[in-house]
């Protein structure tokens, strides 16, 4: 195993968050698959790999096979998508998340397993899909084809990646036992949103960098200037003047809700990038010290793309940003690279 090269291939691979990953650690990508064809120009252009435009409920993985070298060790990954498995909407009328399409997307993975026969496999997904009763079908299934299973949330703070965000990392094999990675960080060694972002330049609501076309960030109208102004790093909307209270939190069904409108701290994770990072009232998504939102390539940061990752200058921000929150971060994806070239080395 030691002599052979390891190949790998990224379903529902998106703009290439785990593949860059994978190939920082050391593992080649051969070609990521996708429906989505606005993600095609950044998986091509920062990762050197074949992106596959392709429905997966329609594609013949042995296609796929025929793309890999022969004697490669072979390692499948993905990320299927994960809005019906949150924890935010799972718990909202079950049985019609159970009829979703997106629910079997997993499945697919399944049938690529069982078409290619990689000597490895890793799936992330959000914490929520562990509860499903089509995960566990899922992992019984893999099991029957031979692969050793490991999973379990991670805490991504600890694994290098400055969110306060938790995945599940499921690696399985079948040439041995295989473990989900070791933890990289221990809690006085989380990467903050400082160490991340502090040096990039100023910039108002609304400006664009001269440097960098997408460290840019929406602008705000002038009660939204008022209100970022009067915000505190860890803070809620009550450190603002009542008058600037949007409706809602006037009353008593609001007065909890404090997990908007805030702004970010220097010295600690940030939230969970979403698709909707860029937005100030979408989350707790104010600059630490500016007044405004994130910028693109802040948000981009926070995930852990590095800092030249081209995501194209055509593409709308909206389109932009939620390439971005529905990226596996770059930085899980190299532990998870390490992690199967460890088992491989073994």
């Amino acid at each position: 195993m030691k002599s052979k090269k390891i190949e790998a291939v990224d379903l529902f691979c998106g703009i290439g968050g785990l593949t860059y990953g994978l190939r920082q650690a050391g593992v080649d990508v051969i070609a990521g698959l996708d429906n989505d064809k606005s993600c095609a120009y950044a998986f091509e252009k920062n990762n050197n790999s074949k992106f596959i435009d392709a429905d997966v409920s329609k594609y013949d993985f042995n296609e796929m096979k025929s793309m890999f070298s022969k004697d490669s060790i072979k390692v499948i990954v993905g990320c299927a998508p994960c809005q019906t498995f949150s924890s935010n909407t799972f718990k909202i009328d079950r049985e019609k998340k159970e009829n979703d399409e997106r629910w079997t997307l997993i499945n697919y993975f399944t049938e690529a397993v069982r078409v290619i026969r990689p000597e490895v496999i890793s799936m992330e997904n959000v914490r929520g899909i562990t509860k499903t009763k089509v995960f566990k079908d899922f992992v019984k299934d893999l099991e029957q084809l031979g692969y050793a299973i490991d999973y379990d949330v991670l805490y991504l703070p600890e694994y290098g990646v400055p969110q306060n965000r938790s995945r599940m990392v499921l690696v399985g094999s079948r040439i041995g036992d295989i473990k989900v990675p070791k933890r990289t960080h221990k809690k006085d060694e989380y990467i903050t949103v400082g160490e991340v972002i502090r040096d990039l330049p100023h910039i108002g609501a609304g400006e664009i960098s001269l440097t960098d076309q997408l460290h840019r960030s929406k602008n705000l109208s002038d009660l939204n200037i008022e209100r970022i102004k009067q915000s505190k790093p860890k803070g809620t909307w009550r450190d603002w003047d009542p008058a600037l209270l949007p409706e809602c939190y006037r009353k008593p069904s609001g007065s909890t809700f404090t997990s908007v409108y805030g702004r970010m701290s220097w010295d600690d994770v940030a939230p969970t990038m979403t698709t909707q990072f860029f937005n100030y009232g979408s989350g707790r998504f104010g600059h630490p010290e500016q007044n405004r939102g994130l910028s693109i390539r802040e948000g981009a940061m926070i995930q852990t793309f590095p800092r030249d990752y081209d995501f194209g200058d055509k593409m709308a921000l909206s389109t932009i940003g939620r390439h971005i929150g529905n990226a596996v971060p770059p930085k899980l994806g190299e532990v998870i690279g390490l992690t199967i070239r460890s088992h491989l080395n073994a």
